[in-house]
């Protein structure tokens, strides 16, 4: 997927998020290449740590990792980073397709200053680090909470939905993921929409489609297809409450009654018809 960032808007909108959080952000698009950031400097106590090669390459892996974890779910992505510090990630998405990540990061959300640089000293043991300088980074660090940093990451889901509106950040080219998500979308409340199905439509393989599921969706295309219509099925329980189950069951897909059952209360933690009168 070819994802185009308007970077002049894109850099407005990460410097209002930094005047209020006065938390660093980052954009990656769908590659994990770093595409805009503010501020552009990285905070002093990541700077150190880069200077190890093998620290720096560990920085890399878990940012590509974090955006790999992040892309299948539907909340911002908050987790600490190699060296201790805490950060937060979320997918840019266009329909089912993630085009990107939104990321802040190093930050020191520790009780004290003390606590903090004991487990940061205790991680980074290994990069062999000038000690005092590290010491000295940890401490000039300023504490965030972990409810600042809860808000902040709550900002971050809005700052991404409010990316893609906007078209800050859009698809060049029409390309195949985005037919799949269409074609998903299109044929959801048929039973016979299955990777098989796709494979066929689009003259590929299903190494091919794994691959571009995996990273368009973050999912294996059975667990999108259940996922969209299990989604399609809490829209109509809430809208008509007194539908019939069999009937939402068979618009959305589930040509098994007991099977849309089992798979609707896996997901949502309610039987349909229980959902419906408590979302009605």
């Amino acid at each position: 997927m070819v994802s185009s960032f308007n970077l002049e808007k894109l850099t407005s909108l990460l410097q209002d998020f930094y005047t209020v959080t006065r938390i660093r952000i980052t954009v990656f698009d769908e590659g994990f290449q770093e595409i805009a950031a503010w501020p552009r400097e990285r905070a002093p106590i990541c700077q150190l740590i880069r200077r190890n090669p093998q620290a720096c390459s560990r920085c890399v892996s878990c940012d590509k990792l974090a955006c790999q974890r992040a892309a299948g779910r539907q909340d911002t992505y908050v987790y600490p980073c190699h060296a201790g510090l805490m950060e937060a990630i979320m997918p840019l998405r266009l329909g089912n397709l993630t085009i990107g990540h939104l990321l802040f990061g190093h930050v020191f959300s520790y009780p004290d200053h003390g606590t903090g640089w004991e487990e940061i000293r205790r991680k980074c043991a290994d990069y062999h680090l000038p000690e005092d300088e590290l010491k000295a980074a940890c401490y000039a660090s300023p504490i965030v909470s972990r409810e600042y940093l809860l808000a902040a990451s709550h900002l971050l889901s809005a700052v991404a939905s409010y990316l893609c509106m906007e078209r800050m950040a859009t698809l060049r080219l029409e390309d195949l993921p985005l037919q799949i998500d269409r074609y998903i979308a299109a044929h959801l409340s048929e039973e016979s929409l299955d990777a098989g199905a796709l494979c066929r439509h689009f003259q590929i393989g299903k190494t091919t489609l794994y691959k571009i599921a995996k990273e368009s969706y973050g999912m294996g295309i059975a667990e999108l297809i259940r996922s969209l219509r299990v989604k399609k099925a809490q829209g109509l329980l809430a809208e008509n409450p007194e539908i019939p189950i069999s009937q939402v069951a068979d618009l959305c897909g589930f040509q098994d009654y007991n099977y849309f059952i089992t798979v609707f209360k896996k997901a949502t933690g309610l039987p349909p018809r229980r959902y419906a009168r408590e979302k009605g």
